[in-house]
This record gives structure tokens, sequence and C-alpha cells, in this order.
């Protein structure tokens, strides 16, 4: 995945995806968090990125 470097991001504009992200509420353990966040800093993106990507590469 290419990270969004020289790319400004605008509001309602995609930028990886054919759609815009929404806002919503994920409750997770601390650990859960810990883990995702240290994957997101490896990755040079967001936990919301992380999760994207996760869910999109599983089948189904």
């Amino acid at each position: 995945m290419s990270t969004r470097k020289g790319v400004k991001g605008q509001k309602n504009v995609p930028i990886f995806y054919d759609e815009v992200k929404e806002r919503h509420t994920v409750v997770l353990t601390p650990t859960t968090w810990t883990k995702l966040k240290s994957l997101a800093d490896t990755k040079g993106v967001s936990i919301s990125e992380i999760i994207e990507q996760l869910v999109r590469e599983t089948q189904g």
C-alpha cells in the first residue's frame, strides 16, 4: 500500500479507495490497541488504515 506522502488530503475526496471513510467507534482492549498502534507505526500509517487493510484482505 502506498503512503500519503506528497498527497494533500482533501475533505470528502478519497485517496486510497473508491469511497470516503466514515467515522465509526470500535471498543478494544488495551493490549489490542497497543499492538495495532505498534503495527501502524511500523508501516507508517494510521490505526484506521491498518484496520481497513486487515478487513479488505479478509475473504468473505
